[in-house]
């Protein structure tokens, strides 16, 4: 026997000896050559014939055709973005230019302790100069004889819509022979009426209310006033002194003002000095003029305030690196410049400013903080362009935050289906406004492709937008997207270091600002009548009959009461002006008019005639409105009794007769200083 063969014996053998242990008694019939597969037996060979169960996964996998399974593989790696992803950084464009700020700040102030120090002399000279501007800014000296002039709002008014003053306007007495110190505001021409509102038979709408202007004949006080300027007194006082001349709108001022009665007509009806009046051809009992030589500098200094900001925020953004430093300092003078100088909410004493400024400041601060965490931060970290983003951060930031300059002038107001249609250019400008967006959102999805981050921006916004349809969804609610929440739902889509998301990001923080310090956390989710306010109710109208007319009376139908409208509400009174003053108002259970044959109420009317002028006949114009209690329903368009004894119907429909889309502060509380 060979090697070969012994080796192979071995083999064999030791092949053998290492056999397994089966717990079988008959070995020889279990392994040998022509054994059969015992099934009891374990096999350490393969089943092809085991039938195993696919997940749920491999069945919807399976029902899904292979090109649309190819096609969404691809989508996914597409979504994910190159490998390796492209980070942005910014690159400064003439670097040396660009990091000669930093180079100065490093010889002149090496170390931190330095620095620090700077930033602190930094917050004290802009808050010294800002508190001196605002405190002169809130002074007004005494006008000689007529005292500390009131401080007013774009809105204040002396007469309350529809029946607010009482039966013939006794509750806003005195009409004549009295004068108001007052101070008002700059920029009252972009106050304006959001829902239309009832002069005679004219609606005025989108536009401040003021009735009247410089008078075509003389009264009493024609002498005395300026322009010889008169004006309604429902009419706007602030926009009113501008149109008439008295005042600048771009500053604002003190006067004095006089209240001159009753006058026979308002001829109005043209724009003067940016401010559009609307004309009035019959009388009206509360009439006010302003009085020659009595306006004092007290001036609105707002744009000194402004320029002051400006300047301090741009110096701390060509010297600083500092992401966070930068941030903050910066977000926290454009909140106080907005809500203290260039765009302040709507109230007449400096320290209620400062109160709702400081109450609104924690809740959008904790907002600045999460921005700055989850996008500023990505932005703005190793940024050294410092013109750069001075130019494209800082400057687009006061441009968000002066929206009240800047994004105001888009002919939108609301986002209510009634606005957009009855504002003449508000739909192209939605369309231009949602394309735009549309457009930049692309080229942010594009850019967060290119980083990787695609995937994980995609699950954020999916969730908003599921957000927002639950809250589209609710019942009894509606989504009101105001322009800070608009903000903080696009910061997210900025959180990268290119020159774009610089631009984007400094106007959409500028925006948050603008709304939070002007309106404040006003709800997402608003009630039916939030958003309705100032509108018609779709409330019953009366239906008026002429019984009869005479020279100096007409006789009108009013029907009967109670009444019940299709909502199931029971009217049991009603009330009627004339020329936008109540007139009559009465229950059905103490009718104080004549009850026909038929039980219908019946009313007469003694034509007006002014003091002193009995001969002359003046249109009167009727608006009706029944009453639940003490409730008001919707008052009709005016019917107008014309001057030669004619009645004109009026016309289908309710009008509006408030002031409430607007921000509407009466002047009934300063009664007691005239």
């Amino acid at each position: 026997m060979g090697p070969q063969d012994e080796e192979s014996a071995q083999g064999m053998s030791s092949h053998q000896a290492i056999r397994p242990y089966h717990d079988d008694s008959d070995e020889s019939d279990s392994f040998g050559p022509d054994a059969p597969l015992n099934s009891s037996r374990p096999s350490t060979e393969l089943d092809y014939n085991k039938t195993v169960n696919p997940t749920w996964r491999e069945n919807i996998a399976g029902r899904i055709p292979p090109s649309i399974r190819r096609g969404w593989r691809a989508t996914v790696t597409w979504v994910k973005g190159p490998e390796p992803p492209r980070i942005f950084s910014i690159t400064p464009f003439l670097p040396k230019v660009q990091h000669a700020p930093i180079a100065l700040l490093d010889r002149y102030a090496p170390k931190k302790i330095h620095r620090f120090g700077l930033l602190l002399l930094f917050y004290f000279t802009w808050l010294l100069t800002f508190s001196l501007i605002l405190y002169r800014s809130s002074q007004s000296s005494d006008i000689p004889g007529h005292g500390t002039p009131v401080r007013l709002t774009c809105t204040s008014r002396y007469w309350s819509d529809a029946n607010g003053c009482g039966i013939d306007g006794n509750r806003c007495r005195p009409f004549s022979n009295a004068t108001l110190a007052f101070r008002c505001p700059a920029d009252c021409h972009k106050i304006m009426l959001l829902n239309p509102h009832a002069v005679g038979d004219q609606e005025v709408v989108y536009k401040p209310l003021v009735i009247g202007g410089p008078l075509d004949y003389n009264i009493s006080l024609s002498s005395s006033l300026h322009d010889n300027a008169v004006y309604r007194s429902d009419s706007f006082i602030c926009a009113s002194a501008v149109h008439a001349g008295f005042l600048r709108d771009i500053t604002g001022g003190c006067g004095v003002l006089s209240l001159a009665g009753e006058i026979p007509s308002f001829p109005g009806g043209n724009t003067r000095n940016g401010i559009p009046a609307v004309s009035f051809p019959s009388y009206f009992p509360h009439t006010f003029g302003f009085l020659k030589t009595t306006t004092t500098q007290c001036r609105d200094l707002r744009w000194p305030a402004l320029i002051v900001s400006v300047i301090f925020t741009s110096l701390l953004a060509l010297f600083t690196t500092s992401a966070p430093v930068f941030f903050y300092s910066t977000s926290t003078i454009l909140y106080l410049t907005t809500a203290l100088a260039t765009d302040p909410p709507a109230q007449t004493d400096f320290p209620n400013l400062i109160s709702i400024a400081a109450g609104r400041f924690l809740p959008a601060a904790f907002c600045i903080a999460i921005t700055y965490l989850f996008t500023a931060r990505r932005t703005l970290t190793n940024l050294t362009a410092q013109i750069e983003k001075t130019v494209l951060w800082l400057g687009p930031a006061w441009v968000g935050a002066l929206n009240n300059y800047t994004f105001d002038q888009i002919p939108i107001q609301r986002l209510t289906p009634h606005d957009l249609h009855a504002q003449p250019g508000a739909i192209p400008a939605l369309i231009i406004v949602v394309l735009t967006i549309f457009g930049i959102a692309l080229g942010q999805a594009w850019s967060f492709r290119l980083e990787g981050r695609m995937p994980k921006y995609l699950l954020i916004y999916g969730i908003f937008v599921g957000s927002l349809l639950i809250m589209l969804a609710l019942p009894w609610l509606s989504l009101r997207i105001h322009h800070y929440i608009l903000a903080l739902l696009l910061l997210p889509g900025t959180a990268f270091q290119n020159r774009p998301s610089l631009v984007y990001q400094g106007l959409l923080v500028g925006l948050f600002v603008n709304g939070v310090a002007r309106w404040g956390f006003d709800s997402i989710l608003q009630t039916q009548y939030d958003l309705s306010r100032g509108q018609q109710q779709g409330s019953t109208l009366p239906v008026v009959n002429v019984l009869g007319t005479a020279a100096t009376n007409i006789t009108l139908g009013l029907g009967g009461l109670p009444i019940w409208d299709r909502r199931e509400k029971q009217y049991d009174g009603i009330r009627v002006l004339v020329n936008d003053v109540e007139r009559f108002r009465a229950y059905g259970d103490e009718w104080k008019g004549a009850l026909e044959d038929d039980g219908n109420l019946s009313w007469t009317w003694e034509r007006h005639h002014l003091k002193g002028d009995l001969s002359r006949q003046y249109p009167e114009y009727f608006r009706f409105a029944y009453m639940s209690g003490s409730e008001t329903g919707d008052y009709s368009k005016a019917g107008v009794w014309e001057s030669n004894g004619n009645w004109i119907e009026p016309k289908a429909g309710a009008s509006s007769v408030d002031t409430k889309g607007v921000v509407v502060r009466s002047v009934e509380g300063i009664y007691d200083g005239i």
